[in-house]
């Protein structure tokens, strides 16, 4: 059996040590979430090689409104007045069989980000925070486009781009533009922007890069980010990819942007050791609130998911299980970061669900705990400190284990 890194704990032992065999419980897609980040990492670097010879220059030199704050959160690379060279050409066709090119949009800001059209974990997200950006936006909108090219070579119609952008959202926003093509065509575009895409043709499925590049008016990019890895907060991000779009824009042309900003950074949050931060969240079906302090005095599992994650799915009979053998001695609660209420309900029934569920599809909670992917899982002691983070999916034995190590008395 492969080993697995061990969770987060403050204090107790090493899990991976103080078992001699342990399963892995990361799904096929559970592992590609992760492996995103190292796909982030080789292209960072691409992206630096594309832009060699050009020092990156502080954000308030390419973007007076965003802060060192937002700047984090975007994970920004900011290119001074540009690159030496235009951003590299291509022409595509979007979600309305329409033959685009990235020059046709001169004259605007272009977010262009790289999406894949089956994509039920990150993407979604980035999909939650273009709607966010486009709200904050305002009038600036018509200034703006959120181009996005797919990376799924074994879904290349236009159909399938269609139905993404139907699915999540954005189906009605003019500012947004999904592009596809054959997957030549989509290959040579990748290559170009130096994206990450690692196929699998057993699965049909892709692991890709989350870069999001920022390209000025005059067709020159001017700064690189990421996205879905840094915050889960939908709110902040997309006040921050609006407020970045904004910048890139004529002084005649910028309007104040909506939305919260991200705040300082500061000690505690949700790191181990530190309060859990406090939620009153609406309950995902039923009606009420569920709040964290209602806990206190238990253990309490606070599991971050979606219905459109793979793994999500794969480890909610798991939780399930965990939550009726360890009963009353610990509390569970399922925090939804992206579905609409109605259809998480009815999954959450069909998988047999009965410890309490939430909606916080702003991932202001999420964003809160520093939910990088899904599922992702904390453990709060009974005094309201956070006890256990843990990326990734579980099992039943693992999480009941991990609690025990916290307390042999649980589950007894």
């Amino acid at each position: 059996m492969p080993d697995r890194s061990p969770s987060e704990q403050a204090g107790g032992g090493d899990v991976r040590a103080a078992r001699a065999k342990q399963r892995d419980p990361m799904s096929p897609r559970a592992r590609q979430v992760l492996a995103a980040g190292v796909g982030v990492v080789v292209a960072a670097v691409l992206a630096a090689v594309l832009f060699a010879g050009r020092a990156p220059a502080s954000s308030a030199d390419v973007a007076p409104g965003i802060s060192p704050s937002e700047a984090k959160v975007l994970t920004l690379d900011a290119f001074g007045s540009g690159s030496a060279t235009p951003a590299p050409a291509f022409t595509l066709t979007d979600q309305n069989g329409r033959a685009v090119s990235l020059s046709s949009f001169r004259g605007k800001a272009v977010v262009l980000s790289f999406n894949d059209d089956q994509c039920p974990d990150l993407c979604p997200l980035l999909a939650q925070d273009i709607v966010a950006a486009h709200h904050d936006l305002g009038r600036a909108a018509a200034h703006v486009v959120f181009l996005s090219v797919n990376v799924n070579p074994y879904y290349p119609q236009v159909s399938a781009v269609k139905a993404w952008t139907d699915a999540h959202g954005l189906g009605g926003l003019a500012d947004w533009v999904f592009t596809t093509g054959t997957p030549a065509q989509l290959a040579a575009v990748w290559k170009l922007y130096g994206v990450d895409v690692q196929l699998n043709p057993t699965t049909r499925t892709v692991v890709h890069s989350t870069g999001l590049y920022f390209v000025g008016p005059s067709g020159h990019q001017r700064a690189f980010g990421q996205f879905g890895t840094n915050v889960a907060d939908t709110a902040v991000f997309g006040h921050g990819m609006a407020q970045m779009a904004v910048d890139l824009l004529p002084a005649s042309e910028r309007v104040p942007v909506a939305g919260p900003s991200a705040a300082p950074a500061s000690a505690g949050g949700a790191t181990l050791g530190a309060p859990a931060p406090a939620f009153d969240l609406p309950a995902l079906a039923g009606g009420g609130h569920r709040s964290l302090a209602g806990d206190h005095g238990h253990y309490t599992v606070v599991n971050f998911w979606a219905s459109t994650c793979t793994a999500c799915v794969g480890e909610m009979p798991a939780l399930e299980q965990a939550h009726r053998q360890l009963g009353a001695a610990v509390d569970f609660v399922g925090v939804d970061v992206a579905d609409r209420a109605a259809p998480a309900s009815a999954f959450a029934r069909r998988a047999g669900v009965t410890y309490p569920l939430v909606t916080d599809r702003s991932g202001t909670v999420a964003g809160a705990y520093g939910v990088t992917a899904l599922p992702y899982t904390v453990v709060v002691g009974p005094t309201g400190t956070v006890l256990v983070r843990h990326p990734g999916a579980l099992t039943t034995e693992e999480l009941v284990y991990v609690l025990q190590n916290l307390d042999p008395a649980l589950g007894g």
